[in-house]
């Protein structure tokens, strides 16, 4: 045991004792509250989540009902371009994700913003080799001053800290306020996002030519970080891909 812990680093070191005098507590509300080994979720709440893995989508990340080999994309993806190259989520978005995304963004729970960020780690795993920096979907100025923090942005930083890549703050900025995406339709939501967003010039320099990964809380119908992806593009980027803890359920993708 003692080798072990002479084996950290001095910061992990000081949180390996902490964990033995004050052993980590589950982050969701389970009624005892459980200790568990690591920072997460209580064993009940963690089987809750409907987690996506391989066969997906390469292209908008949802689940397939069978393998048909690698780049395999579904028809929806396959019939359009979207403006980002690929997109990854963690989960299926449901009332167990929802409770725990909603927490993060309105209940000032940004002790979760580590857990989603290993959650987008492990789902984004094929893509994160290539990518140059972490890119946080913005809020307007003054919904961030309302919430005093951008939900994105706390999950994108322990993000870079884990994948050891670049984190690029706010390359991406909505230069109008809108109403929430939340009730609208798919036509709705393209209409409720058109031109919102913009690279500032002091960003343009820093993004021409490299390859982005976009962090967004829940992908639905994709117009929020379809808009961001645009921009960046728009701006120089070689490539946006995007990256988010859920992705609504969908009918069964089929491959083609």
């Amino acid at each position: 045991m003692v080798g072990a812990l002479l084996s950290f680093r001095p910061r992990q070191l000081a949180g390996a004792l902490l964990d033995l005098v004050l052993p980590p507590r589950a982050l969701d509300d389970s009624a005892a509250r459980p200790a568990v080994q690591s920072h997460g979720l209580s064993p009940a709440a963690w089987m809750k989540i409907t987690f996506i893995d391989a066969p997906f989508c390469d292209g908008c990340g949802a689940p397939f009902e069978y393998e048909l080999g690698p780049a395999a994309r579904c028809a929806a993806c396959a019939g359009r371009t979207p403006a980002f190259d690929r997109a990854r989520a963690a989960c299926l978005y449901d009332e167990h994700a929802r409770d725990l995304i909603l927490k993060l963004k309105h209940a000032d729970r940004t002790d979760l913003a580590g857990l989603f960020a290993h959650w987008i780690a492990r789902a984004a795993a094929d893509i994160l080799p290539e990518q140059d920096a972490i890119v946080p979907v913005p809020l307007h100025p003054l919904r961030l001053l309302s919430r005093r923090y951008n939900q994105t942005a706390e999950i994108a930083r322990p993000l870079a800290r884990l994948t050891g890549l670049s984190y690029f703050a706010d390359p991406v900025v909505r230069v109008r306020r809108t109403a929430s995406q939340g009730g609208k339709s798919a036509d709705g939501r393209k209409r409720n996002v058109a031109g919102v967003f913009a690279v500032p010039r002091a960003w343009r320099g820093r993004v021409a030519g490299k390859r982005l990964l976009l962090i967004d809380d829940v992908l639905t119908t994709g117009a929020t970080v379809e808009g961001c992806a645009r921009a960046l593009k728009a701006a120089g980027a070689a490539r946006v891909d995007v990256a988010v803890i859920a992705r609504v359920k969908v009918a069964p993708s089929r491959p083609i």
